[in-house]
C-alpha cells in the first residue's frame, strides 16, 4: 500500500533555508537586563534579584558572539562582576550588621529631636 503512493514533492520547488538578517538597531535584551538587575539588587538589597542578575550575566557572557563583542560598549565580564558585587552587597548586613542607637553623638534620624535649650 505504501509503495503505491506517489511522492508529490518536486525538486525544483525546494527552497533552501537562509537565516534572516538581524537589523542593526535591534536592542539586546540580555545585555540590558544584565546591566540593570545588579543596580536593582544593590538598591533593594534583595538576594533573589542579586542571584538572578548573576545567572543572567553569566548566560549573556557565555552566549556572546564575536559581533556582539565588537559592538558592545562594556565587556560582558564586567556585567558578571557587577552582578557578583550586587549579590555581595545584598548579603552585607549578615556580616556587617547596621549600628543601632547613638554612638559618639551620631543619630540615626529616627528618634525624637533633642530638647531645645531654655531661653
Amino acid at each position: 500500500m505504501a509503495s503505491s503512493k506517489k511522492d508529490m514533492r518536486r525538486a525544483d520547488l525546494i527552497v533552501p533555508y537562509r537565516e534572516p538578517q538581524k537589523s542593526k538597531d535591534e536592542t539586546d535584551v540580555t545585555s540590558t537586563m544584565s546591566s540593570t538587575l545588579p543596580m536593582v539588587a544593590i538598591f533593594t538589597r534583595n538576594k533573589l534579584v542579586g542571584w538572578t542578575s548573576v545567572i543572567i550575566a553569566l548566560q549573556a557572557w557565555l552566549a556572546e558572539t564575536p559581533e556582539q563583542k565588537k559592538t558592545a560598549t562594556t565587556p560582558t565580564y564586567f556585567s558578571v562582576g557587577m552582578a557578583l558585587m550586587a549579590t555581595m552587597v545584598s548579603y552585607m548586613p549578615l556580616f556587617l550588621p547596621p549600628q543601632s542607637g547613638r554612638q559618639g553623638g551620631a543619630t540615626t534620624g529616627t528618634g525624637a529631636p533633642p530638647p531645645a535649650p531654655p531661653s
